[in-house]
């Protein structure tokens, strides 16, 4: 068990208990078999045993004909290999122009060097659905929202992978209307997972997303592995990968650019959220290379209504961005975020590194949210943090009504800017304790942070 402890009370703590370190914040990973999680993809990765490539079905790889009909078709026949060991829909290299696209179960869409599946620009191409439960409505604007480009509902055992193909999105139209406030419904996105288990994206690039790129949303056992994400930083709501009311999720060895969050999990938003009350759990964040300038390298939040919970974060190589990690929520949101371990990050260019905010949620789906619906932000553990060219070292910034708790940051050396303005840490309504980082933190975090474990058991609980 872990205590936050003032010096004082340490003699009693001493006498009932023993002191095993002094050291690091505690981690989730022992809680989770990281290793478990991000192997599943592994399994999923065998060759199927029927192949046949989109040419076969008329598609034309020129970059100017619309091959949406030749996917569909090629899709459609390949149902009938599903329960025979599954099939593989190959893409030879070419530019092939397509407009939204279903997949199905036991289904390998296979993009080879060289190939650039091109997201139409013509919205009729991109066909109306209705918005999530947990959101009920579109994020950009209320009623129904575009399919994304790739799209998947109740499916299981779908691999898109490849030699480092390409799906770009051609997003600037989208977000030349976005701007403007001409869209018609909410952008769609790259890639989405509807209710889905056992799903692989690896070994491809993904580009210039209208909206977010990848979106797991109720899925289980979902595995990002490999995946380059690239979207130019003034593109809007760009975010790379975002595991929405997930279970059992690993990105890993993963580089992303983006316009918005490299990285954000999420599960709902506001009231939807909430009732429909579907955690993201059991995620697993490693070895990504992460640019944000217009957001968050790792990302919680804003929309978390349903729960966050049990997530590791490791070895991870954040530049150029605006905030390192950031756990954004607000009076509205309800829901929790809670036992978050992140360790090994070093930062370089970021302006603010370590961000925990209870005033992101500005933003609601429409009158019904409850302004008394405060999270629980508790468990926030960060390890092991090295970062240069760093302009405010922290702002961790609680709710007066429901306050962060149980806060802790270990072994973290910040470089900060001697010429930036305003104190290194910011600081209110947080709990927490501190050891070993530089600059020292804000009062609030300058318990001493001790691991004490029950005589009999020597293990942490």
């Amino acid at each position: 068990m872990w205590w936050f402890v003032k010096l004082d009370a340490l003699a009693i703590l001493v006498g009932m208990m023993v002191i095993e370190s002094w050291g690091d914040c505690p981690s989730s990973s022992g809680r989770l078999d990281v290793e478990e999680i991000c192997g599943r993809g592994n399994r999923r990765s065998v060759a199927r045993p029927h192949s046949v490539s989109i040419t076969e079905f008329g598609a034309v790889g020129d970059g100017q004909t619309v091959n949406t009909v030749a996917f569909q078709n090629a899709v459609f026949y390949l149902q009938s290999f599903a329960h025979k060991g599954g099939a593989q829909l190959y893409v030879p290299a070419g530019r092939w122009l397509t407009g939204s696209f279903t997949l199905i179960s036991h289904l390998t869409l296979f993009l080879d060097t060289g190939s650039v599946i091109l997201a139409s620009q013509d919205p009729h191409d991109w066909p109306l659905i209705d918005p999530l439960p947990s959101y009920g409505r579109g994020r950009d604007l209320p009623g129904r929202r575009h399919r994304s480009l790739v799209y998947g509902k109740d499916l299981e055992d779908v691999v898109i992978t490849g030699g480092n193909g390409t799906i770009d999105g051609q997003g600037s139209v989208w977000w030349h209307w976005f701007r403007n406030q001409s869209l018609n419904y909410t952008r769609g996105h790259l890639v989405e997972f509807i209710n889905s288990k056992n799903i692989v994206v690896s070994n491809i690039s993904l580009l210039n997303s209208p909206s977010w790129t990848i979106h797991p949303v109720y899925c289980s056992n979902v595995v990002i592995r490999g995946v380059t994400v690239v979207a130019p930083s003034e593109s809007p709501n760009t975010d790379g990968v975002q595991p929405d009311s997930c279970t059992g999720v690993c990105i890993e060895d993963c580089a992303i650019t983006s316009g918005g969050d490299a990285v954000s999990v999420k599960s709902g938003w506001d009231e939807y959220g909430i009732r429909v009350g579907l955690p993201s759990a059991k995620v697993v964040i490693r070895r990504i290379t992460a640019q944000a300038p217009a957001s968050a390298a790792i990302a919680f939040g804003s929309e978390m209504s349903g729960g966050i919970k049990n997530v590791v974060v490791e070895d991870v190589r954040v530049f150029n961005s605006k905030i390192g990690v950031h756990v954004k929520t607000g009076a509205g949101r309800g829901g929790y975020v809670k036992n978050i371990s992140v360790t090994n990050v070093t930062m370089d260019s970021v302006l603010t590194a370590i961000a925990l905010s209870g005033n992101s949620s500005s933003e609601h789906p429409d009158e019904g949210y409850d302004p008394l619906a405060y999270p629980v932000v508790r468990g926030i553990y960060v390890n092991k943090v090295w970062g240069r060219n760093i302009s405010h070292a922290g702002s961790l910034r609680g709710l007066e009504a429901a306050p962060f708790e149980d806060i802790c940051l270990s072994n973290i050396t910040l470089e900060v800017d001697d010429a930036s303005q305003g104190s290194k840490w910011d600081c209110s309504n947080v709990k927490g304790a501190s050891l070993g980082v530089t600059p020292t933190p804000c009062r609030q975090l300058q318990n001493l942070l001790v691991l004490v474990l029950p005589t009999r058991t020597l293990t942490s609980q």
